[in-house]
């Protein structure tokens, strides 16, 4: 796992990158605390409902680091083309 920061909060977290579509995130008691989505959050209904989500904020900083090649992707895939245009 490779450290990350946050570029809204500097919440620092690990990171392990498989491949350009799944990312495994170690969260510490501090990133926890000092996160603002994280602590903006609200519980919902139901047994997951305390599960974050995700830092969307985090999410971009984690990504950038990879397009950068700062954050290694595990399984040596290249950039896809046009990630955000492709059909889900």
């Amino acid at each position: 796992m490779e450290p990350v920061s946050c570029d809204g909060c500097a919440a620092r977290v690990e990171v392990r990158k498989s491949s350009w579509d799944q990312t495994s995130i170690q969260w510490h008691a501090d990133a926890m605390d000092a996160c603002l989505e994280r602590r903006a959050g609200r519980p919902a209904s139901g047994p997951n409902g305390g599960a974050f989500a995700g830092c969307s904020t985090l999410d971009l900083a984690i990504r950038e680091h990879a397009v950068r090649g700062d954050l290694s992707v595990q399984s040596g895939e290249p950039l896809p083309v046009n990630p955000e245009g492709a059909p889900h």
